[in-house]
């Protein structure tokens, strides 16, 4: 590929990633892809992959475009797919029908089953094949599927809502908001984006959390509700147990949890996911992993001090999201946003990479990576 983009490559891909985005939160276990065609200087055909299951990116747009797609360009911000998969037919075969001309890629799949091996039929099939057109925005946009189906473990963001002295809490048990109203709620966009929320035992003691999410005047889905409890301290007239939601509540347990309370549990509705203890606490690794198995692809750990210095030791979270306000707090009984070590070392501090800084309201969100 040229060193030098073309400037129409830049603009049309920047368009198919908006698309993409679109479809944030519908789409996991699968990635985000949007589609554009060009023919002529003119977009004859869009769209992108609404929901897991739906119609993909490429098809869609194709659809739209008919006839006019002969002879066009066809910008994906992934590699489209090559491999029979249980509820969608491949991309690859419906585009070389369609006589496209040329392919413009933002990035491959890292699907084992695909990486490279569609743009090589492609290009076998006649098909000219740009690669890396704004690479970079598409990885961070697919940031969750690259660790999912390269690992098979969820991609889990660290969000957090403090003082600018650390403190979550003025004290243990306190539910006063220390953020702004535009920093919570960016707070459930996340929740609305990711396949599950994480807290610990001691918050759902302390607050009863519903840990649904509320969008007001928007289109919003609950995410997958995960308590860590690893004797099964959860009352069974929890509002996680009890409020209705299209998805249900993952207590992740030990086996020092009593079989009469899992039973239990089970019969309100919920899921006894049980692993190994760590310390006596579950083992958040292989949680992770268990995770994994279930098709969950992202977690947002939304747990008080411990929690979140427990998942930073494990080394399990990928991205922190933390919501800052212009606020000091002080005070030796408020809760920190982190109560613990975060490192195998404790001399040794946590490198937080790729840092960057936006103003939300009166409050600024920083977001970072591991």
């Amino acid at each position: 590929m040229s060193k030098k983009l073309d400037t129409a490559d830049e603009t049309y891909m920047r368009w198919a990633l908006s698309l993409a985005e679109r479809g944030a939160g519908r789409t996991s276990p699968n990635p985000m892809v949007g589609a554009v065609i060009v023919k002529a200087g003119r977009i004859v055909g869009e769209g992108y992959h609404r929901r897991a299951g739906g119609p993909h990116a490429e098809a869609v747009a194709l659809k739209k475009a008919g006839a006019r797609a002969k002879g066009a360009t066809l910008y994906l911000n992934l590699e489209p797919c090559c491999h029979l998969d249980k509820r969608t037919p491949p991309c690859v075969p419906l585009i070389i029908r369609s006589r496209i001309k040329r392919i413009v890629i933002a990035m491959r799949d890292p699907n084992p089953k695909v990486n490279g091996k569609a743009i090589a039929i492609l290009r076998r099939a006649g098909i000219q094949v740009t690669e890396g057109v704004l690479k970079h925005k598409a990885l961070r946009l697919n940031e969750v599927y690259v660790k999912y189906i390269t690992t098979g473990k969820p991609f889990v963001i660290s969000k957090a809502a403090m003082s600018l002295d650390g403190k979550i809490a003025f004290k243990k048990g306190s539910s006063t908001w220390i953020t702004g109203k535009k920093a919570r709620f960016q707070a459930h966009r996340l929740r609305n984006q990711a396949d599950a929320v994480l807290v610990g035992i001691n918050t759902v003691l302390t607050d009863d959390p519903r840990l649904t999410t509320r969008l007001s005047g928007m289109r919003s889905r609950d995410a997958h509700r995960i308590v860590l409890d690893s004797t099964l301290k959860i009352p069974l007239t929890a509002r996680l147990l009890t409020q209705t939601s299209k998805v249900k509540t993952i207590i992740a347990t030990t086996r020092r949890a009593h079989p009469d309370k899992i039973r239990a549990l089970e019969r309100a509705g919920a899921t006894v996911c049980t692993v190994k203890d760590r310390d006596g606490q579950v083992d958040l690794s292989e949680l992770m992993t268990e995770l994994g198995h279930r098709g969950i692809a992202s977690v947002l750990i939304e747990g008080g001090g411990k929690i979140n210095a427990s998942a930073f030791r494990s080394g399990i979270v990928d991205k922190l999201i933390w919501l800052i306000a212009p606020k000091i707090i002080g005070d030796l009984n408020a809760v920190a946003v982190l109560e613990g070590s975060v490192g195998s070392d404790p001399n040794q501090p946590v490198l937080v990479r790729n840092l960057s800084i936006t103003c939300v309201g009166e409050d600024v969100m920083l977001e970072g990576y591991l």
